[in-house]
């Protein structure tokens, strides 16, 4: 079972995408009355009064950082202070609102992007030992579209128990010797997964490597490194 810090991504990128995950599904209108977060209850005037500033402000600060053009010092500083904000109420969203309530299943959890509890009635979902194959298409001018499948699978097919994949990735003027070198971090439920960049980084090589993460967050093993010249 992985604790606690382990389904809470450190990496901004990753915390982004898995964050606006989560957000759009509690604050979607039937979701919140049916989970408890109506606006008149305690849960709805933390969700918006407490939650909800602390997470507008960690996407714009993500926002702010991946434009070249606001990427200051300033700016890294603001992003590393809205992180570890944020990342406060986003643990407790998870473990003091949503993990044990009784209007939450584990449908919405792993909908939400968060660890499924396990009541004892059910295995818990295995860690991923298979790895994640791609196949790149390059739809148009710096479009990168990585579309995934389970290793010997159908296409589009995920092994049982598996949420989404994990994209390392990072443009880098010469081949990484490890994974550790590809420095962002994304995640996707549904493949494929596209990555659009700036007229600026077209002709440069982009590295990447993929691994499954199963719906309490434990992640299986890195596929191996591939490479994409941007179109």
């Amino acid at each position: 079972m992985t604790s606690l810090g382990d389904w809470l991504p450190s990496n901004h990128d990753t915390l982004f995408y898995k964050s606006k995950q989560t957000t759009s599904y509690i604050t979607d209108g039937t979701n919140r009355t049916r989970m408890g977060f109506a606006a008149e209850t305690p849960q709805g005037e933390w969700l918006d009064l407490t939650y909800m500033p602390r997470f507008l402000t960690f996407i714009t600060s993500v926002e702010d950082w991946q434009n070249p053009s606001t990427r200051t010092s300033i700016i890294i500083t603001a992003l590393a202070d809205a992180q570890k904000s944020f990342t406060e109420v986003y643990r407790t969203l998870y473990t003091g609102f949503l993990k044990n309530s009784p209007l939450v299943t584990d449908v919405d959890l792993v909908a939400m992007g968060l660890p499924a509890r396990s009541d004892g009635k059910h295995t818990p979902a295995q860690v991923p030992m298979t790895i994640p194959e791609a196949e790149i298409r390059l739809p148009g001018p710096g479009v990168v579209e990585i579309h995934f499948h389970d290793s010997g699978a159908e296409r589009k097919a995920k092994p049982a128990g598996v949420h989404g994949v994990e994209i390392a990735w990072a443009i880098l003027e010469t081949a990484p010797v490890n994974w550790s070198e590809l420095t962002q971090s994304s995640f996707d439920t549904r493949t494929p997964f596209t990555l659009t960049f700036e007229g600026d980084r077209r002709g440069k090589l982009l590295y990447f490597a993929l691994r499954w993460e199963n719906t309490r967050g434990d992640k299986g093993h890195w596929s191996n490194i591939k490479a994409v010249i941007i179109p």
